[in-house]
């Protein structure tokens, strides 16, 4: 077992970002040694055209107390068989397949996604 038990996704990050009280709450009695993210979440976070400087650096400070997981072979395959299964953007079932590769909890607040896990 690699020791992780959440994989964060883009709209639970933004929430830890921006203060949100849903998001604070469950991840203050959360270790984020224990947590992760995919690279689409990186790449979805880091990639808003009006991103200052700032911003970024307080999302890869962010980032960088956290597990990064690359898309591996195994990642596509799952995410092929959950688009097929879900109508889901791809973005989503990359995030989904790559929770379900490292058998841990997702912590989202797309309700529509949680519910297809």
């Amino acid at each position: 077992m690699n020791g992780l038990k959440y994989l964060l996704d883009t709209n639970f990050i933004i929430g830890l970002l921006k203060g949100d009280e849903a998001s604070v709450a469950i991840a203050s009695g959360i270790n984020l040694a224990i947590c992760s993210y995919s690279a689409i979440t990186r790449m979805e976070l880091l990639s808003y055209p009006d991103l200052t400087e700032v911003e970024s650096l307080v999302i890869n400070r962010l980032l960088a107390r956290m597990n990064y997981i690359a898309i591996s072979p195994e990642i596509e395959d799952l995410t092929i068989v959950f688009r097929q299964q879900h109508k889901v953007k791809l973005p989503d079932a990359i995030i989904a397949a790559t929770a379900k590769a490292q058998k841990i909890g997702l912590l989202t607040f797309d309700k529509k996604l949680a519910a297809k896990l």
